[in-house]
């Protein structure tokens, strides 16, 4: 398997952002888990099945034929379904999609069969946690509710500032208290607050990180040196 860095967070923290960049910078392949899911979830709105289906909804999850291309798309059963997954209501569903244990299990297969031949920077909620434990890169990605706000908003063309604070409010007590895979920080993961920082200076905080753990094949700490 190649080497594996993961980037966990919370909705808003900058996880897709920084991973695109970090994947340019080192050739690496970006996989964003969360369009995976948001992949599934659509899927689900389009055939009628609720998140109170989760056999069904599981199975969608493993016969899904998804495929994350450059630059930035993402395909679902052949078709472009990149900005069809942005929407607000498929952001909130595929939060409760990716509760259900069964889905977790089969697009946590898929992950891990896209790292086996492959460098690759991903990121998630449970990318260190859970799909790739021994990764030797592990980076939790924070930033102040406030700040995670603004940032959705500039993505949501017209999206409305208070409904965006309710929805991640939302979102993060669904991801943080579900049964299945919560979002956590890994003990081995370095944490990083990106509030007030610049896109370039998050990335270079994280460039560190990977260099040193990379090249020293150990751990390097628990907290970034953003100095």
């Amino acid at each position: 398997m190649g080497h594996v860095i993961a980037i966990d967070g919370p909705a808003g923290a900058g996880k897709s952002t920084i991973a695109r960049l970090l994947a340019d910078k080192l050739d690496y392949t970006y996989i964003d888990t969360g369009a995976m899911y948001r992949a599934v979830a659509l899927w689900a709105r389009q055939t009628e099945t609720t998140a109170s289906e989760p056999a069904k909804l599981e199975q969608l999850a493993q016969s899904a034929e998804i495929a994350l291309l450059p630059p930035n798309r993402v395909w679902l059963n052949g078709r472009d379904v990149t900005d069809s997954i942005r929407t607000p209501e498929i952001s909130g569903l595929a939060s409760q999609v990716a509760a259900i244990g069964g889905v977790r299990a089969a697009l946590v297969v898929k992950q891990r069969q896209i790292a086996e031949h492959a460098n690759v920077v991903m990121e998630g909620r449970d990318i260190g946690s859970i799909v790739f434990p021994d990764a030797r890169v592990k980076i939790f990605l924070d930033a102040d509710p406030a700040a995670r706000v603004l940032r959705r908003a500039g993505e949501t063309p017209g999206g409305e500032t208070q409904a965006l604070a309710a929805q991640l409010a939302e979102r993060d007590r669904r991801d943080r208290n579900r049964a299945e895979s919560p979002l956590v920080q890994a003990p081995d993961a370095v944490y990083l607050d990106s509030t007030g920082m610049t896109v370039e200076q998050v990335t270079d905080a994280i460039l560190k990180v990977v260099r040193a753990r990379i090249s020293n094949g150990k751990a390097a700490g628990a907290t970034a040196d953003t100095a």
